[in-house]
């Protein structure tokens, strides 16, 4: 999940909720059902304004935050891959961005074109394409051209929309 307004929703349900970041770990503590919660080193990262702040963080973390802080997760996060309906008055999807949007390629991406475009580090699509292959997959979007691996975007987003619905 990406933070809005580079944590600024968060830091002011913090205030609003009398919270600060030791106290916000202590409540994640209790509304994460298996007890755990979040470390305040690690709440400090997702709500700080500094060098160290951090944009991105897991679905579970931004799950426990917005429950501490008694506040629906769209009012904090940001999922960084949605898809808007189309409209009538464009051609082709566009991907949604809370800064702004756009268009999709109509070309095919190299994996480091398509790791910049869907935020994930190099190292995640590969692990994607090879927990495929071990299940006897080709991935989806993936097209091989001679020994270059190439992607289709509109493939990649569709697979990635179906497999966080499920």
């Amino acid at each position: 999940m990406r933070r809005l307004d580079n944590g600024e929703p968060l830091r002011t349900a913090m205030r609003a909720a009398g919270l600060d970041i030791p106290r916000l770990a202590a409540r994640t503590k209790e509304v994460d059902p298996a007890g755990e919660g979040l470390s305040k080193a690690l709440v400090g990262f997702i709500v700080g304004g500094g060098r160290s702040a951090r944009e991105e963080c897991s679905d579970r973390a931004a799950e426990l935050m917005a429950a501490a802080l008694d506040k629906e997760l769209d009012q904090l996060f940001t999922s960084p891959i949605t898809m808007q309906p189309e409209s009538t008055s464009t051609r082709g999807s566009v991907v949604a961005s809370r800064r702004k949007s756009e268009a999709l390629p109509e070309r095919l991406m190299d994996q480091t074109e398509l790791s910049a475009f869907l935020r994930k580090s190099m190292s995640w699509i590969d692990k994607q394409i090879k927990d495929a292959k071990d299940q006897g997959e080709l991935w989806p979007g993936l097209i091989y051209v001679g020994s270059s691996r190439r992607f289709d975007p509109h493939a990649v987003l569709a697979a990635l929309r179906r497999q966080s619905a499920a």
